[in-house]
């Protein structure tokens, strides 16, 4: 009998024995910095000549990894080996490529605080945020393991005479997996383990900021025993590798999270038919949102407030479920907007190596100084309350800022930041309030904070997002409880962590036998 899913508990810092174990593994970490990682095709390490330095976001000097880089012909070599082993991949029965998962989740979380470990030195994530990371990647896979398991099952459909019929579920083929930076390990062992499970192989091209978790992720992969090409590491630049993968007429699907202009142009480079081709390619995308916090008149202030700075300053603003726009009742604004800022100034930013900062810096030097000239955009389009500095220099820091007083239709109103900016605009009444969540182009995640229970009845209806939340943060999705994805420019509502994600990585076949 399968063992029920439960989510993986979250490591608790207060405790002196974990705080220990913590520390050993970042300077087991530490001690591994600077190393360099081959390509992986075929089980086959290749270096190359052109290679690319991952850099602690917190320390700018120190290099992470050393990885090298693969040009078109490499890119070329990872689909035909992955061509070639989804010819036996995908015959390998359902329920035993899902165990391949159960043992890879099992060697994660033996593994677990190393792995936040390289979380907390690449992405420049806190020990919670790292340790939070490290547990849905554990989620993803045992809980795609069971997905699969039941998949597998034989699907009864309505009987006739004469007739046995029955509808299971096969693989697509060769996938192209494009991770991204944010959540290095979770969402990338996500899209990858989907993918594969569903019997598929993949060429994953890790985030070019993030590689060095995904290779060390690639070794949980082999210690499992995944066979060789079911999985190809192949890292390189967008530019010169990105555009060949999604175009080659052997890719089958393309797994994509990131921005919403490189997943549109994903979107428009698969969807033309090129001659050879035999199959209409699809895409499972997530490209980020702008999204809102509603708080109403009748309300929990300091919920509103707690739950408006966890979610836009929780890993400096780099979720694309970060609310990023609070949308207050006038009759409240001011209470939330005083308390919001006193919790703000109360944040402490710097190295996360040490667990006494709430947050470290932003990813690199493309993020710092966009964010940056966001913030200059802020101060002409609202008023600056708290924040809106650089922090250290010796990493890529910017201190949690807030703006009062925001237009709804302002540019760090509706445009991604991705960034520890949030916005604060007044409604006029839950009617006004409704409008504004309504009016970008995104529509990932929202919260609503009320005790009115016609207007959450009301939003939940009509806020028009993918996952929405009442009287809680609007970031912290768990797997199996909390299926993730967006609608409209936010990307194709796949809801990763759901009972209907596997089937994106399927086709469903019906096979009919006159008796």
């Amino acid at each position: 009998m399968q063992v029920e899913f439960k989510n993986e508990a979250f490591t608790n810092f207060s405790l002196p024995e974990n705080k220990k174990a913590f520390e050993e593994a970042l300077a087991k970490v530490e001690s591994e910095l600077g190393r360099e990682y081959d390509l992986i095709i075929g089980g086959e390490r290749i270096k190359t000549e052109k290679k690319s330095r991952s850099i602690n976001p917190s320390n700018k000097e120190q290099v992470v990894g050393v990885v090298s880089q693969a040009d078109q012909a490499l890119a070329e070599k990872a689909i035909q080996v992955a061509a070639s082993t989804f010819e036996t991949w995908k015959k390998v029965p359902g329920t035993s490529r899902s165990r391949y998962l159960t043992k890879a989740a099992a060697i994660l979380r033996r593994r677990k605080h190393e792995f936040s470990a390289w979380l907390v030195k690449e992405a420049g994530k806190s020990w919670p945020e790292a340790d939070a990371d490290t547990a849905e990647a554990i989620d993803f896979m045992e809980y795609y393991a069971r997905q699969m398991d039941k998949l597998s099952q034989r699907h009864d459909l309505p009987r006739i005479p004469d007739e046995d019929n029955e509808l299971y579920y096969v693989p697509l083929g060769v996938g192209i997996v494009i991770p991204p930076w944010n959540f290095p390990l979770a969402i990338m062992v996500g899209m990858t383990t989907a993918a594969l499970v569903a019997g598929n192989t993949v060429v994953l091209k890790p985030a070019s900021t993030t590689p060095v978790i995904a290779a060390k992720f690639m070794e949980v992969l082999e210690d499992a025993g995944v066979p060789a090409g079911v999985v190809n590491f192949v890292p390189g630049s967008g530019s010169e590798i990105g555009d060949y993968l999604v175009e080659h007429i052997q890719t089958r699907f393309i797994s994509f999270t990131g921005s919403r202009d490189v997943g549109l142009r994903i979107n428009e480079l698969a969807a033309k038919h090129r001659p050879g081709q035999k199959w209409m390619k699809r895409l499972v995308a997530e490209m980020g949102g702008k999204d809102s916090i509603v708080v109403d008149s009748d309300s929990d202030i300091e919920l509103a407030a707690q739950s408006i700075v966890a979610s836009a300053f929780g890993f400096s603003g780099q979720k694309c479920s970060a609310c990023s726009r609070a949308i207050v009742h006038q009759d409240v604004y001011d209470q939330v907007l005083n308390r919001v800022v006193e919790l703000t100034n109360n944040l402490t930013v710097g190295d996360i190596r040490s667990n006494d900062f709430f947050t470290g810096p932003v990813v690199d030097d493309k993020a710092y100084n966009k964010i940056l000239e966001y913030i200059e955009i802020g101060k002409t389009e609202g008023k600056l309350v708290a924040g809106g500095e650089k922090g250290p220099d010796s990493g890529y820091f910017i201190m949690p800022t807030v703006f009062a007083d925001v237009a709804p239709d302002a540019r760090i109103m509706q445009e991604e930041i991705f960034g520890p900016v949030v916005a604060f605009c007044k409604a006029s009444d839950f009617d006004h309030a409704m409008e504004i969540a309504n009016n970008t182009e995104y529509g990932l995640t929202g919260s609503v904070i009320s005790r009115n229970r016609a207007n959450l009845e009301r939003a939940r209806e009509e806020f028009h997002v993918g996952n929405l939340y009442f009287n809680r943060k609007c970031t912290g999705a768990l797997v199996g409880v909390h299926p993730f994805g967006g609608f409209n420019m936010s990307g194709t509502d796949s809801k990763a962590g759901g009972p209907d994600y596997l089937l994106l990585f399927t086709q469903a076949k019906l096979v009919s036998e006159k008796l």
